[in-house]
């Protein structure tokens, strides 16, 4: 048998050949995540609580300057507030009256309450036990917004029904 010699040029082409020819294998899959707990469930509204009234009834109503007459597209949180009573019989709330800035703390304090009983007497009106709705006014004592702006007083005129203290059961 004869020797056969390759020449250098002849195994770079063999090799780039064969290179070509062959399949790669798929690269591994990357490594599973790390596995991380669940966050924590968010906590939940319980069902007749001051959060419940807030946050799924409406706790608050607003009136026009200088007015106490309750404004016709606060009816429905009123109304839905009538319904969230008549649902929770043993819960009791305070509607409390607010005033903007302007005017005297004595005018206010009269304006605020004002408001409260006429958000009172529109509860009443739906069915609600009068016995069950006491009312407080606050006047321009407790603002939500501090800026002497129409924006900052028309959130400050206000009727806000909480739950009375030590009502909830």
């Amino acid at each position: 048998m004869k020797n056969f010699v390759v020449g250098p040029m002849a195994v770079v082409a063999l090799s780039l050949f064969v290179a070509g020819c062959a399949t790669k294998a798929p690269p591994p899959p990357p490594p599973p995540p790390a596995v991380q707990p669940a966050p924590p469930p968010a906590p939940s509204i319980v069902p007749g609580s001051a959060q419940d009234l807030k946050v799924n009834v409406g706790d608050t109503v607003h009136f026009e300057y200088d007015k106490y007459a309750v404004l016709e597209q606060d009816k429905a949180t009123l109304q839905r507030q009538a319904a969230w009573l008549a649902k929770w019989p043993n819960i009791k709330v305070t509607v409390e009256g607010h005033a903007d800035e302007r005017g005297t703390r004595e005018y206010n304090i009269a304006l605020g309450a004002k408001r409260a009983n006429a958000v009172k007497e529109y509860l009443v009106s739906l069915g609600v036990s009068a016995a069950r709705v006491d009312t407080v006014s606050y006047g321009k004592e407790r603002p939500v917004c501090t800026d002497s702006t129409e924006d900052c007083w028309s959130q400050n005129r206000r009727g806000v029904t909480i739950i009375a203290s030590g009502a909830n059961s």
